[in-house]
């Protein structure tokens, strides 16, 4: 399952998935631009980043300290199944 997490004033998305048996929370990040999409994977809570295409590295900068900067209520949003869930307590 992948839940919404941000829309950046950019309009690049970040969506994340549950939380993983082995702990992992998938971070996919993508942004439509006029040939396609840019996008990266972060894997959380070890801040593994993969399949980084189109972002330059001054956007990635951004997208690094976006998602550390946010990573805590990720996680616990990935726990709970996605904010609206988490937001029903």
């Amino acid at each position: 399952m992948v839940y919404p997490y941000a829309t950046l004033s950019d309009e690049t998305e970040v969506v994340h998935s549950e939380m993983k048996p082995d702990g992992r929370v998938k971070v996919y990040i993508e942004k439509s631009v006029y040939n396609g999409f840019h996008h990266a994977t972060c894997y959380l809570p070890d801040y593994t980043w993969e399949g980084i295409v189109g972002f330059s590295d001054t956007e990635m900068a951004y997208l690094k300290e976006f998602v550390e900067n946010n990573a805590h209520l990720i996680i616990e949003f990935a726990k709970a199944g996605g904010f609206e869930n988490a937001s029903n307590f």
